[in-house]
């Protein structure tokens, strides 16, 4: 916590934790006192730890599958609170990683828009890490657009000044502010 404090003093208003318990544990008492902060929830979400999640969290940029839309749905209504949401797309199709495959992306924002009620504002992608992002960065950029959505939630601590130079409006740069997470 004291790592936030001289952020919030400069003015910084946009957080992002990767682990629903941490940021439990971290973060009611500071935005009680700072009601101007905004949390992003940015890391895989278990669909049991979703009513933990809308109370603390602004935003979720990492919807990955039908499952935890549905729970997000229902609990926003119980919470009364609409969390701005990205949908995670596996934008280099790989088997370890979540998100949406592209082919079904359309349809699957279509259910959380439509049927859901969700507050689908971006895209977020996560590209290979042995490979070159840009051509990713461009794709996503790519179906944002013709999904009419203007946010894009890409680019991390090593790659955002390309991820931003590719129209992307949210970057994770944790590790430069922060230093390397200790597991």
């Amino acid at each position: 916590m004291s790592d936030i404090q001289p952020l919030i003093q400069h003015g910084q208003k946009d957080f992002g934790e990767n682990k629903i318990q941490e940021a439990i544990n971290k973060w009611p008492e500071i935005k009680k006192k700072n009601p101007q902060l905004k949390l992003h929830m940015l890391g895989n979400i278990q669909t049991n730890k979703v009513k933990f999640l809308l109370p603390l969290f602004d935003y979720i940029h990492s919807l990955d599958n039908l499952k935890l839309a549905q729970k997000i749905s229902k609990e926003q209504i119980k919470k009364e609170k609409k969390p701005k949401i990205f949908i995670q797309v596996n934008i280099g199709n790989e088997s370890q990683k979540n998100g949406i495959e592209i082919e079904f992306l359309n349809e699957f924002y279509q259910i959380c828009i439509n049927d859901l009620s969700l507050d689908i504002i971006g895209l977020m992608c996560l590209p290979p890490q042995d490979k070159n992002p840009i051509s990713y960065f461009s794709l996503l950029q790519k179906l944002a657009k013709d999904l009419n959505i203007s946010e894009l939630s890409m680019g991390m601590s090593n790659d955002y000044q390309e991820a931003i130079r590719h129209g992307s409006t949210y970057v994770r740069i944790g590790s430069q502010i922060f230093g390397t997470r200790i597991q």
